[in-house]
């Protein structure tokens, strides 16, 4: 699969029409993968949806492998920017983490955003390429993240913590127990907020309780 650099070069210059008939594109592409699945999409019903000729279509895109790898970059790059932005000055952990934690969750029960991961599992045994992007652009940024401010907790000394790669995958795992999978597997329907509070708020004590410096 082409990678994000190649992706780019596929591309017309970049200016603000081009920028925006790509997004129109990548939407419409989105609304068919959701509706159909990755298999069954097809690039013709892709250029319906998104309103624009198939010629169009391939001067920005090859196929539907790039146009699925452009969606899931454009998701992750959106979760690390919106909820990752973590100001390492800030010593108030347990607030930190709370915010960090229930906008997570929030984003992952998202119908919008459960769609893509829904894919990327179902192809990721035939096309490994994708679920190496997808953990790339998503979970281990968000993973590195929260690593790098705790570490700045640490050195500032109020956290104590051996290994802050791993703490911030546990916290994050534990953030999202018993909300998510649910939704993932589409048998439960997205928690109310009270419910991600109430979660996210017994993995930041946990968190505290074994990481806060003595």
């Amino acid at each position: 699969m082409a990678t994000q650099a190649e992706l780019a070069r596929t591309l017309p210059a970049s200016t603000e029409e081009d920028n925006a008939k790509r997004r129109q594109i990548i939407e419409g592409a989105r609304k068919v993968f959701l509706a159909q699945g990755f298999d069954a999409a097809s690039m013709g019903e892709i250029a319906r949806v998104a309103g624009v000729s198939k010629g169009t279509l391939y001067v920005y895109f090859e196929n539907k492998e790039q146009l699925f790898a452009a969606i899931v970059h454009a998701e992750c790059g959106d979760q690390a920017e919106s909820i990752f932005d973590l100001d390492p000055a800030n010593g108030d952990v347990e607030s930190v983490l709370m915010r960090l934690g229930a906008g997570f969750v929030k984003y992952l029960v998202s119908p919008r955003k459960l769609s893509p991961v829904r894919t990327v599992i179902a192809i990721a045994d035939r096309m490994p390429e994708f679920g190496r992007q997808f953990y790339e652009a998503g979970p281990a940024r968000g993973i590195a993240h929260l690593a790098s401010y705790l570490e700045a907790q640490v050195a500032a000394g109020v956290l104590s913590i051996d290994d802050c790669e791993v703490a911030a995958a546990q916290f994050l795992d534990s953030c999202k127990s018993v909300v998510f999978m649910p939704v993932l597997l589409n048998f439960g329907t997205p928690p109310s907020p009270e419910r991600i509070d109430y979660v996210v708020g017994i993995a930041v004590r946990t968190f505290m309780a074994a990481y806060r410096a003595r």
